[in-house]
């Protein structure tokens, strides 16, 4: 596996090797033991698999606090999605920064985002199928979210905001600035 880092080191590309023949492929996608051997330790309880059916779905930003911080391994099995991090763990020197990356089934990369970092993605291909491994499961008092197009922020989403699709939960969402501090470093 190709393991690489970001504009912020906690953040990973991995690519795992495909091995194609006349048949189509194999890939292992995730090896515990391999990985440990680069000094990635943490571990899954949780596999989460999602569909979005329209170009422009944007999903996010979420994380979740203790007891339940997650960190999350995505991965594209169809289609493809711009895959964004946001640092907020108060005190680290790249709070508010992010870092992004485009998965595809094609390209066959995976981001892992490390617990203390908001989430989001925006499907760039229809039909797209996200698969993602997480360190804790769903818990609904732990979750917190930032609005997608926090002006603070000013990630750049691959579609307007007139365009966006959105869940009715996650248009109404407060701002970076206005949220108390859930990470330090």
């Amino acid at each position: 596996m190709q393991i690489e880092t970001l504009n912020i080191p906690d953040v990973l590309l991995i690519t795992p090797p495909r091995f194609e023949d006349s048949r189509g492929f194999f890939s292992e996608t995730w090896n515990e033991a391999k990985l440990a051997a680069a000094g990635f330790q943490e571990r899954f309880v949780q596999d989460n698999h999602s569909l979005s059916r329209d170009v422009g779905t944007v999903r996010g930003l979420h994380c979740q606090l203790a007891p339940a911080i997650q960190g999350k391994l995505v991965r594209v099995v169809r289609g493809a999605i711009w895959d964004v991090a946001v640092d907020v763990r108060h005190g680290s020197p790249t709070f508010g920064h992010y870092a992004a990356a485009i998965l595809s089934a094609e390209n066959w990369q995976q981001l892992w985002i490390p617990g203390g970092f908001l989430h989001g993605f925006c499907t760039i291909e229809p039909n797209t199928e996200v698969i993602y491994k997480v360190t804790a499961g769903y818990n609904r008092e732990a979750e917190r979210a930032v609005i997608w197009n926090d002006p603070d922020l000013a990630l750049p989403w691959p579609v307007a905001a007139d365009a966006a699709i959105l869940s009715d939960k996650d248009k109404i969402l407060p701002r970076l600035k206005d949220c108390d501090a859930w990470f330090s470093k």
